[in-house]
């Protein structure tokens, strides 16, 4: 009888881990059973490859890929490797466009760009745990001079909501981006989403279409979520997120993703 191998697409903030970064034995157990069961877990994240690395440690995926910076950097980890990972792709676009225009709309936002070269740089030493790395102030004109893989805009002067406004305002163009729980908004390049990463891989691994699963709760799983033949939307995520997945599972404190991943095994 020939095994069934899933390949199963895991967010992590709000998903694996909750929003103060901590993850449960439950969901590593769970997670360990279906490794071991010959699964594919790819972690897909919109935290850039520094903070990603020690999620997989975490799960014991010591051989194994990743979709970092919401799709604009896919990592593959196996020990055998010299730094025990490698870059597959990087997919890189000209922020200028963007930032000129969120910059006009946003004055008061902190902006951080994740370059080609998986350097970080900042305005108002703007740092956050997802960049994985420790944020190089600079001026505003550099940042607009780099290649970016992701650019982050932060603003606490506004809600998400009046956030997402502003940015359906600009109406920006070539890029990709999702607002997040906050006003946060990550952007990627034109077309570069979870989604478009996983269907590579998936392609790559010969995986069929319909043992797809994902399971992911931000505006930026939605993608990935419809792109998966399960895609499961966390408890407590926002009504948009719910409405893209075929399933609901509990929310980040009731170990979720943990349900979803035992069912597998």
């Amino acid at each position: 009888m020939r095994h069934t191998k899933y390949l199963i697409a895991l967010d992590v903030d709000g998903t694996l881990v909750d929003h103060e970064g901590n993850m449960t034995e439950e969901v590593r157990s769970s997670a360990r059973a279906v490794l071991q069961a010959g699964h594919e877990i790819v972690i897909a994240t919109g935290r850039s490859l520094g903070a990603t690395l020690p999620v997989m440690e975490l799960l014991g995926i010591s051989r194994g890929y990743a979709v970092c910076s919401n799709g604009g950097v896919t990592l593959r980890v196996d020990p055998s490797l010299p730094r025990g990972f490698e870059v597959i792709e990087r997919v890189t676009f000209d922020p200028r466009p963007a930032l000129v225009a969120l910059r006009e709309r946003l004055p008061a936002a902190k902006y951080a760009l994740e370059d080609d070269r998986g350097r970080f740089l900042s305005t108002e030493s703007f740092q956050d745990a997802s960049f994985g790395s420790e944020a190089q102030s600079v001026d505003f004109e550099e940042m607009l001079a780099a290649r970016a893989v992701r650019v982050v805009v932060f603003s606490t002067d506004s809600t998400a909501e009046e956030f997402g406004e502003a940015v359906a305002a600009i109406g920006l163009h070539g890029v990709t981006y999702s607002v997040g729980w906050t006003a946060w908004l990550d952007i990627a390049a034109s077309g570069v989403t979870k989604a478009s990463a996983l269907e590579l891989l998936r392609q790559n691994l010969r995986t069929e279409p319909e043992l797809t699963v994902a399971v992911g709760d931000g505006r930026n799983d939605v993608e990935m979520l419809r792109w998966a033949a399960r895609g499961v939307a966390m408890g407590q995520a926002p009504e948009e997120v719910r409405a893209a997945a075929s399933e609901v599972t509990g929310s980040v404190y009731d170990d979720g993703a943990a349900k979803v991943l035992r069912s597998l095994v």
